[in-house]
This record gives C-alpha cells, structure tokens and sequence, in this order.
C-alpha cells in the first residue's frame, strides 16, 4: 500500500469533468520535482463536497459524507484509513477500513465517497501499488506537462499497451490542465 495525498481536483473547463489528482505522500517529502499521481474520475456532487472540506467551507446543512461520518462515530466506530484498491474495466474500487470496538471491519466504496469521508475525518489515504502502476502517471517536472507519461515499469507487454491505450484518456485529460497551478493553497475546483 502506497499512501497519497489530494494534489489537487481539477474540473475540465471543455467537458465539465472532474478528476481527483492523488500523489505520492513519500515524493512530497523530498525536493525532487517528480513522482506518480493518480487521477480519478469523479462526480460533481463528490468533487464539491472533498473540495469545500478541504477549504474547510461551512456548509449550511451536512452533506452525505457529514453524515457517514457522524454515524460511524456515533456507533463507537472510526476510520482507520482508505483503500483505493482495485481497477478494473476503467472504473477504481475502494475499501473504507474501520475499527468497530477492536473489530476491523471493511466496507466497499466508490473511491470518491471514501476520500470525501477521509478528508473528514482526517485519515490516510492508501492505494495498492499495482493500481498505481496500471494508471499512474509521472510528472518527470511538474511545470512541464509533456514530461506525463505511464509508470509502466521498464518493459511494455501487450497487456500494459491495451492498459495504456485504455488509460490515455487521463493522460489527454491531465495535459489539458495548467500543471503549473497543481498544488497551490486556495485554489478552488473550478480554476
């Protein structure tokens, strides 16, 4: 397991898409300029509700992930951390992992459920490393967005070719955005 980071949630000014950048937590530690990302597609509704959180913007009524979260607590639970933990056919899988009274207890999720509740929380965010290396990407230098390419390792097979296809368009996606902005405080999701 490979602990991330929200980089950032970036919208598509073209498509109104939203995606979810996570990066690396162990390449935030040092000076170095590259390391992989994650980005996932995910909803409006979800991107908003990660998004006003991590600006900590009041909200007048709890959303659906405020709710979760109180619920959880209220059964004498909490969450230990998340799991983004499978890919398949194009669509991330997720795990909220809880301790319920010394009771590990494991619950599916859309990834951008658990990573809204995650940021309410306060807890880690994990991802297995075999689905950072099927859909990963590597800012060779952040300011640079032709520097994206797949972590594919140092051979290709026919497999990671069709998985590279498949994934190219995030890769079409991210060298949309201005790389430049990643990562600065106050940005909201719509710039």
């Amino acid at each position: 397991m490979i602990e991330c980071k929200i980089e950032s949630i970036r919208v598509s000014l073209v498509t109104q898409h939203r995606v979810v950048l996570l990066k690396e937590a162990a390449s935030d530690s040092t000076d170095d300029a590259s390391g992989r990302y994650l980005p996932i597609w995910i909803g409006p509704y979800e991107a908003d509700a990660i998004a006003l959180e991590l600006q900590e913007v009041p909200t007048q009524r709890p959303f659906t992930h405020d709710l979760l979260r109180s619920v959880i607590g209220d059964l004498g639970a909490r969450v230990t951390h998340i799991l983004i933990n499978d890919l398949r056919d194009d669509t991330f899988y997720a795990r909220i992992v809880l301790d319920a009274n010394g009771r590990h207890v494991e619950v599916d999720s859309r990834p951008s459920d658990a990573i809204a509740l995650a940021v309410r929380v306060h807890c880690p965010i994990y991802v297995e490393e075999g689905v950072i290396e099927r859909a990963g990407l590597a800012l060779e230098n952040e300011t640079d967005t032709e520097g994206i390419a797949s972590t594919d390792g140092e051979g290709s097979s026919e497999a990671e070719e069709v998985d590279d296809s498949s994934l190219s368009v995030f890769r079409d996606f991210i060298n949309s955005l201005d790389i430049d902005d990643l990562g600065r405080s106050g940005d909201s999701p719509g710039k």
